[in-house]
């Protein structure tokens, strides 16, 4: 197999406490996924973490362009020849 293709290699360890029943709970979902606790404790984790930094960056970003389309509503540039073009089209088709 070549070398791209193999699995990145597990070599950070991670503890954690569970009490007995949160143990069996897991223990039990692992078994009906067909995986290890330890697995499907990773993919479950790495689930989570990607939605929860997701979120955070999601409301970070609506937060940033809220800011952004309220200083253009509060300061609106001058309108350009296009734009007084138009207004002027418009009036001569509103009035003729």
């Amino acid at each position: 197999m070549s070398r791209a293709m193999r699995a990145p290699v597990k070599s950070e360890r991670m503890e954690i406490r569970a009490t007995p029943d949160q143990k069996k709970l897991f223990a039990r979902a692992a078994q009906i996924r067909g995986t290890s606790v330890a697995d499907f404790a990773v993919s479950k984790l790495q689930e989570a973490a990607r939605e929860i930094i997701q979120e955070t960056e999601s409301f970070r970003l609506r937060e940033e362009d809220r800011k952004v389309f309220f200083h253009a509503l509060t300061n609106p540039p001058e309108p350009n020849q296009y734009a007084k073009d138009a207004v002027t089209r418009y009036k001569k088709q509103v009035k003729g």
